[in-house]
């Protein structure tokens, strides 16, 4: 029985490999063009800008952290950690705000794999919370003021920022959780990620893409380990989600409310809400921000009248 290739088996499976490799990197565009920037664009962005980020790299022999900041670091810290893909850049309107850099030293970090930052030596991302939140709360040594200050995570960000605050809490008076994928019982998977992570097409795509796909496939155990860490977190929490988010289950803040049950915490709903809540919804971030009692009372009034659905 003949059971080789012959020429024209070859070519298929070429055209197929290439074929998905196009596929998947229309995909990579469409589904994540917008957490991706380009220096050139970052550039264009910036060349009219009043106020314009000072960057920073914190390095040892392993690690090397890129953090762009705003605000004067003598100011209470806000510590800002993107989800997967990301970059420092997607929270650039905090960082571009006149009146949140006159409240805080805002510090927003590229976690290691991503953009600027990276484990030196390691062709493979490091995926562990526990490691990326010791890496990334190393960017707190810019900040001059031993203030206590707020730190937000949104998407993957936000399980690791959870970390740094039950690592630290002496260093935060607020964890503002955004559209977080905490839940390890609902991960969401693309019908891309198995090719990507696994064989040779993942060397074809761009790093951001591959690390984000094997932070995907260690997403649920790194959670699961998390899971009896949530009761030792002490400070004051509020978590916002969408209900159309189609990337991050709005079954999460459900979660959120069960490991938090008890505590100081928060919890809005955002009505047709996407992902994209502290872009799409910059206002209700921003009023969290500086003004997070109210937030809460007004969610209270909501509740009492039966009409939890805050118009944010």
């Amino acid at each position: 029985m003949n059971v080789g290739l012959n020429t024209s088996d070859i070519k298929i499976s070429g055209i197929r490999h290439l074929f998905l490799i196009l596929i998947i990197s229309i995909s990579c565009t469409g589904c994540f063009r917008r957490f991706v920037q380009t220096n050139k664009q970052l550039r264009t962005y910036y060349k009219d800008k009043a106020v314009k980020p000072t960057y920073f790299t914190i390095q040892n022999d392993s690690v090397k952290l890129f953090c762009a900041t705003a605000g004067a670091d003598t100011l209470p810290p806000l510590l800002i950690v993107h989800g997967a893909p990301g970059a420092w850049y997607g929270s650039r309107n905090l960082l571009d705000d006149s009146l949140i850099i006159t409240r805080f030293h805002v510090i927003s970090v590229d976690r290691p794999g991503y953009d600027k930052s990276t484990f030196k030596g390691r062709r493979k991302a490091v995926t562990s919370i526990d490691v990326q939140a010791t890496v990334i709360h190393e960017a707190m040594r810019l900040n001059r003021s031993h203030k206590k200050g707020i730190i937000m995570g949104s998407s993957y960000g936000g399980p690791i920022a959870a970390k740094i605050a039950i690592d630290h809490p002496g260093e935060f008076y607020h964890v503002l959780l955004l559209a977080a994928a905490i839940d390890p019982d609902h991960e969401k998977f693309w019908w891309f990620n198995k090719y990507v992570h696994h064989g040779p097409l993942k060397w074809l795509l761009p790093r951001f893409f591959r690390t984000a796909t094997n932070e995907k496939y260690t997403h649920e155990s790194e959670l699961r380990k998390l899971l009896p860490l949530w009761s030792r977190l002490t400070v004051p929490v509020t978590a916002v989600q969408g209900d159309a988010d189609k990337i991050v289950n709005p079954v999460n803040l459900d979660f959120a409310r069960k490991v938090l049950a008890g505590k100081n915490a928060t919890f809005i709903l955002i009505p047709g809400a996407d992902h994209l809540i502290r872009w799409h919804h910059a206002d209700l971030v921003r009023k969290i921000l500086l003004q997070p009692e109210t937030v809460t009372a007004e969610i209270s009034i909501h509740k009492k009248a039966g009409q939890y659905h805050p118009a944010f």
